[in-house]
C-alpha cells in the first residue's frame, strides 16, 4: 500500500518535542501475585485486539540481558501490568499468546516473543508488529515515541523505560509508563486498520 498523505513517513525529535504530552488514564491493574491474575485477566477476555508491550531490567554489563519482568496488556480503558518476575506466566497467559484470533499489537515484539519463549516455550500467534506493520501506510519511522506522534498526533514520554523493573514495588511513575506504552500500541493499530483521521498531525506552536 502507498503512502496517501494522511501520515508523513518520519519525523524528527525537534518536532515530536512540539506535541502535547499525553498518557494513559484508565484502570491499571498491577498484578503481582496469582489471586490478583485469576481476578482480573478474565477481564481482558472478549476483546480481539490488545496493545501488548514487556519491560525488562536495564543492564549495564556488555553482553548481558536480564530476563522480562512485566508484560503489559492493555484495552482502551484497561492496562493489565503482569509481573512475570514474581508470578511466572500462568498458563491462561500462555493460551491467549498462542490465540491467533486476538491481535497482539507492539513494537519489536519478536524480541519479546523470544525473551518469552525462553521462560516457557509456546508458540506465538496473532502478534502483529508495528514497527514493520507502519510501512504499508508509507510510515519508514520506527520506534514507539515516533509511531505514536506521526499517527496519534501526541506525545509520549519514555523516561521510565531505563528504570528498574525488578523493584520491590513498582512506582506510579513506571506503572503509567508500562500501560501508556501499550495502550498507545492498541491505538496505533485500530487507527490505522480502521482509516480513522487523524485528529491532529502538527506540533503545537
Amino acid at each position: 500500500m502507498e503512502n496517501n498523505g494522511e501520515y508523513v513517513e518520519t519525523i524528527s525529535q525537534e518536532e515530536i518535542e512540539k506535541y502535547e504530552l499525553s498518557w494513559f488514564r484508565g484502570e491499571i491493574a498491577l498484578v503481582e501475585d496469582i489471586e490478583t491474575f485469576n481476578r482480573v485477566f478474565p477481564r481482558l477476555l472478549g476483546t480481539d485486539i490488545l496493545g501488548f508491550d514487556t519491560e525488562t531490567k536495564p543492564s549495564f554489563r556488555k553482553g548481558r540481558k536480564n530476563n522480562v519482568s512485566l508484560i503489559q496488556l492493555a484495552t482502551d480503558d484497561l492496562a493489565v501490568l503482569i509481573r512475570i518476575n514474581k508470578v511466572g506466566i500462568p498458563a491462561r497467559l500462555v493460551n491467549l499468546l498462542a490465540d491467533p484470533s486476538v491481535v497482539k499489537a507492539g513494537v519489536a515484539v519478536h524480541d519479546d516473543i523470544r525473551f518469552l519463549r525462553d521462560i516457557k516455550g509456546f508458540n506465538p500467534a496473532g502478534f502483529v508488529d508495528l514497527q514493520k506493520f507502519v510501512r504499508n501506510y508509507g510510515i519508514q519511522s520506527s520506534g514507539l515515541k515516533k509511531l505514536t506522534a506521526i499517527v496519534l498526533g501526541f506525545r509520549i514520554s519514555k523516561r521510565q523505560q531505563v528504570t528498574d523493573w525488578e523493584a520491590g514495588e513498582l512506582s506510579e511513575a513506571q506503572q503509567i509508563y508500562a500501560a501508556t506504552d501499550a495502550w498507545v500500541c492498541r491505538r496505533i493499530y485500530r487507527k490505522l486498520i480502521n482509516g480513522e483521521a487523524v485528529i491532529s498531525r502538527k506540533p503545537m506552536q
